[in-house]
């Protein structure tokens, strides 16, 4: 047993649900984050599933409002495009359906003027045409930060 093991602290079911109702209400959380939360807390299966449902009932915990609110806030804030945002939402185990439904959230055109801003940042105002080696480099920062390759290449044009 290592050092980290023995500092953990172990909670009882009434503890965590506490806790877990606090670390709810302080951000949306996807279902696996507490799950995970709540393994880490020392509790067991049939506790973790009866607090996650007790959390769902009482709307500490909806897996559409948090989807929605990640899908906003990492295009918002951190400029990712819908590819990115959806491969972290699958890791965080949430459902194609409700990745769709939150992937609505994003106005076409405020998706576009955001794609729009990102390469007028990227590409020095010179007038001159851009370089093959420059394009493709403009390209692979752009779906990096996950916008769709027939976007950028219409976008490009």
């Amino acid at each position: 047993m290592d050092e980290y093991e023995k500092k953990k602290k172990i909670y009882t079911p009434h503890q965590a649900k506490l806790k877990a109702e606090s670390y709810c209400a302080y951000q949306e959380r996807a279902q696996q984050e507490v799950r995970d939360k709540l393994y880490e807390w020392g509790l067991h299966l049939e506790e973790v599933e009866q607090l996650i449902s007790d959390l769902i009932s009482e709307n500490f915990l909806n897996e559409e409002r948090f989807a929605k609110a990640y899908v906003l806030g990492k295009f918002r804030m951190k400029g990712w495009g819908k590819v990115k945002i959806k491969q972290h939402l699958k890791a965080k185990r949430v459902s194609d359906p409700l990745i769709k439904i939150a992937l609505r959230e994003i106005d076409l055109d405020e998706y576009e003027n955001k794609l729009d801003s990102i390469i007028e940042k990227k590409i020095p105002d010179t007038g001159s045409k851009l370089s093959l080696a420059d394009k493709a480099k403009l390209v692979r920062h752009l779906q990096s930060k996950g916008y769709e390759s027939d976007l950028i290449f219409s976008k490009l044009k």
